[in-house]
């Protein structure tokens, strides 16, 4: 599962263009939204963007995509659940 956050961290990077922020810079339990990452709605849509082409995941349900994005360990943890 390790392999999977570090995975999902460069991606992120990459997708949202987080120039400055390296995978160390980016604690696996800390929220990505609000205080922590400071990510936005904007890039909860790349994360959807992430998961659908990457790992074959569709959000079924976007009302409890809060708490599947809520951090880097819990987006790994729905993945390792919901792989196809």
């Amino acid at each position: 599962m390790e392999n999977l956050k570090e995975e999902l961290k460069k991606q992120l990077i990459e997708a949202l263009n987080l120039e400055e922020v390296t995978t160390d810079d980016i604690d696996s339990a800390a929220p990505l939204f609000g205080d922590g990452l400071g990510l936005d709605s904007i890039d909860a849509l790349e994360i959807i963007l992430i998961l659908e082409k990457n790992y074959g995941i569709r959000i079924a349900n976007p009302a409890g995509a809060k708490e599947i994005f809520y951090s880097i360990d819990t987006l790994a943890e729905y993945i390792e659940n919901n792989r196809n």
